[in-house]
């Protein structure tokens, strides 16, 4: 009798025979909000919010110039600006200036800020959109100078100004020439005030640190996203430096309204029509 070769048995795992499939990477994202598990497609498709709760996920420049202005009328100035490296800055063995170009690569521009003119439903602007993305959307002496650039830009042409703040606050790598950036865009705002300008300024999560305590909060109309975290030191910072806890809610835009420090809150959604309202609310839209 032939020896027959022992047939090998499968392995049932409980549901099937067949190899499992993996799940492809960067399908879902789970809310920080509700906690539920969301189909990332969908969330991107609802403005980056999450259907169930309306939490206003963290976008970059890119998103946001997609979900705020008329489509392709964004016009950049200052492309090409990067930092110099003032400080010739190095922090545990890598240089300031690789750092800034590992950023540019996840950023949707070569430094933390955009500006260039714009249409929002037909209406004329100059805008500055801040980018998280790049090494936290943190102000150093290129975004100051960008900002300014824009605030000279909107004068000579007599356009509202537009500034969405997505930030950490001050660039560290740049030191003290940094905080000096609080200072120069603050004059260059008073100024813009003094030429009867309308500026409208938009927090979004987060907005902390130096931003907040200069450009961010000196708007005519101050505008922050649902749930948006502003403030000078953040919750971790505050605990870390005098381990205290803050109340829940606390430095959240909802808050900031309730205690009069914004004066509206404003879905993702409905923004382009807020501010082109704002605009022609305050005969800003020039001919």
């Amino acid at each position: 009798m032939p020896i027959m070769a022992k047939e090998k048995k499968s392995q049932w795992d409980g549901f099937s025979l067949k190899p499992r499939k993996e799940m492809p990477e960067g399908l879902w994202l789970k809310c920080p909000g509700c906690g539920k598990t969301l189909f990332k497609k969908a969330v991107e498709e609802n403005l980056n919010v999450c259907p169930e709760c309306d939490h206003h996920f963290r976008i970059g420049a890119e998103e946001r110039l997609k979900y705020l202005v008329d489509e392709g009328s964004f016009e950049q100035i200052l492309t090409d600006m990067t930092t110099a490296d003032p400080l010739d800055f190095k922090f545990r063995g890598t240089s300031y200036k690789d750092r800034a170009k590992a950023a540019e690569k996840v950023a949707a521009g070569r430094e933390a800020m955009l500006i260039g003119k714009a249409f929002i439903k037909g209406r004329g602007l100059m805008l500055a959109v801040m980018d998280f993305n790049y090494l936290g959307g943190s102000m150093g002496a290129v975004v100051g100078e960008k900002l300014c650039t824009a605030i000279e830009k909107a004068m000579e042409e007599s356009l509202p100004l537009v500034v969405v703040s997505s930030t950490g606050g001050a660039r560290m790598h740049e030191g003290v020439i940094s905080l000096g950036q609080m200072a120069k865009t603050s004059a260059a705002l008073a100024k813009f005030d003094d030429h009867k300008g309308l500026f409208i300024s938009v927090l979004t999560d987060p907005t902390t640190g130096g931003v907040t305590a200069s450009f961010a909060m000196l708007g005519d109309v101050i505008i922050a996203e649902p749930g948006a975290l502003i403030g000078f030191a953040g919750p971790r910072t505050i605990y870390e430096t005098i381990k205290v806890e803050l109340p829940k809610g606390f430095q959240r835009a909802e808050f900031l309204l309730e205690h009069g420090f914004v004066d509206m809150i404003v879905h993702r959604k409905d923004l382009r029509s807020e501010i082109a309202r704002l605009i022609d609310y305050c005969g800003k839209n020039p001919t």
